[in-house]
């Protein structure tokens, strides 16, 4: 019982870091939207309005999501986003992994490092970038070399002309934010891929196995955990993914509903309209989302079979 009580004490111990920031930073904040949801606060008025406890905000937020046209854009909008993305981020970043690592260090280096630079880039400054890309006028990049090909005759308004939503705006999330989310999987996937023996790979070739049957058969089932982690970490940090979308809605290079996510407008409802009960209420349903999402992941990407027992031979 004693050395069960050390074991308990010695875990709690090195635990103890984290587990303090999870409270502070996560668990607080989380508790307070909640509290938060439930007054009517507008314009950062505490004295107010914190005291009043109502349900009005969730009433309010699901009459909207009923009757609301722009609403459904955005909620359509975020599953669009969120799906494609994630795809585009977890394949991708497997896809890169494994040309990286069929490639030689020093060659695969430089590549590494290139695929890293959207994630690298301020915010602001690769938002700008993609701003100017797709800019609906003649000096705007695409139309530019469109134009002097001579595959188009007007410049054309990419992520806000009728005719082109909402897969326009939707193309253009999902490329600005999958280049910058697919750096994370590679780099994941990459490590993980080093970390396998080589005397594995070596044995495999020796029986005459394929670069591709070497793929499937001995590193793609010993990354499952790093496959598990990327998935989910993607999938909610996608659901919360508002800042470059944001500015690309904000300077008018994709439309304002077509190119939102829900993120944004529980951010926009909170900072730029004022009614910070309603945004906590929208934000508050976020998590739960977030949370039912991510259980439902675990269980299909088999994280029980990964935490049980092993079997043994039978």
């Amino acid at each position: 019982m004693a050395l069960k009580r050390g074991k308990i004490g010695t875990l709690i111990f090195f635990l103890s870091p984290a587990l303090l920031l999870i409270i502070l930073f996560y668990i607080l904040p989380l508790i307070l939207s909640i509290y938060i949801s439930f007054t009517p606060l507008k314009y950062w008025n505490l004295e107010k309005y914190l005291s009043h406890l109502t349900t009005y905000n969730y009433k309010r937020l699901f009459h909207i999501m009923i009757y609301d046209p722009d609403i459904v854009k955005i909620v359509k909008t975020t599953i669009v986003f969120v799906t494609f993305t994630l795809i585009v981020n977890v394949l991708g970043g497997l896809g890169l992994a494994i040309a990286m690592f069929a490639m030689d260090e020093a060659l695969s280096l430089p590549f590494r490092t290139l695929w890293m630079l959207p994630r690298m880039t301020p915010i602001a400054v690769y938002s700008l970038l993609w701003y100017y890309f797709f800019l609906g006028a003649p000096q705007g990049t695409l139309n530019s070399i469109l134009l002097r090909l001579g595959i188009i005759k007007h410049p054309i308004a990419w992520g806000v002309s009728p005719s082109l939503l909402p897969y326009s705006a939707w193309a253009i999330l999902i490329l600005v934010n999958g280049l910058v989310g697919v750096s994370f999987g590679m780099i994941v996937f990459y490590s993980a891929f080093k970390s396998i023996p080589r005397e594995q790979i070596i044995a495999a070739r020796v029986d005459g196995a394929s670069t591709w049957q070497i793929f499937r058969h001995i590193l793609i089932p010993q990354i499952k955990w790093h496959l598990m982690y990327v998935t989910i970490w993607e999938l909610l940090s996608l659901s919360t993914t508002y800042a470059h979308i944001y500015l690309l809605v904000k300077w008018g290079a994709v439309d304002r509903f077509w190119g939102s996510t829900w993120a944004l407008f529980v951010f926009n409802t909170a900072f730029e309209t004022g009614d910070q009960g309603l945004a906590a209420a929208a934000a508050t349903l976020l998590v739960g989302v977030g949370i039912a999402l991510g259980l439902i992941a675990l269980r299909l990407l088999g994280y029980r079979n990964l935490v049980g027992e092993p079997r043994g031979d039978l």
